[in-house]
């Protein structure tokens, strides 16, 4: 993949998870994904912060639009070469201050196969 071709991924996860297109957002992933987030390490510590799979990362999508309907993320820098996309935005949650977020998709054969969620 090219570094175009992984800023178009990073956009189109960006647009389908403001949109809570969760199918849209889960097949931007490859069938064994993984994605790893402080947020499921405190909801589901059983977990270790880690969902294997688009199953586990769609019904977590689903939990946290239920949770939270008014969740949004606002973009604020992509950086990408051919294999990774580091995306920063600002989560904007009903009720709390917006909260600074770093992501880092890993992209093999125009799928996410990793992400990584950093933030305090």
């Amino acid at each position: 993949m090219s570094a175009s071709e992984n800023f178009s991924v990073a956009r189109a996860w960006l647009a389908a998870f403001n949109a809570h297109d969760v199918e849209g957002l889960v097949a931007l992933y490859a069938e064994a994904c993984t994605h790893t987030s402080p947020k499921i390490r405190l909801l589901h510590p059983e977990t270790g912060g880690k969902l294997v799979g688009r199953p586990a990362l769609a019904k977590w999508w689903r939990e946290a639009i239920a949770r939270l309907p008014g969740l949004r993320y606002e973009e604020t820098a992509l950086t990408a070469d051919g294999e990774r996309v580091f995306m920063e935005y600002l989560r904007h949650a009903p009720g709390e201050e917006p909260m600074p977020v770093a992501e880092v998709l890993e992209v093999k054969g125009g799928r996410i196969v990793a992400s990584r969620v950093y933030h305090g």
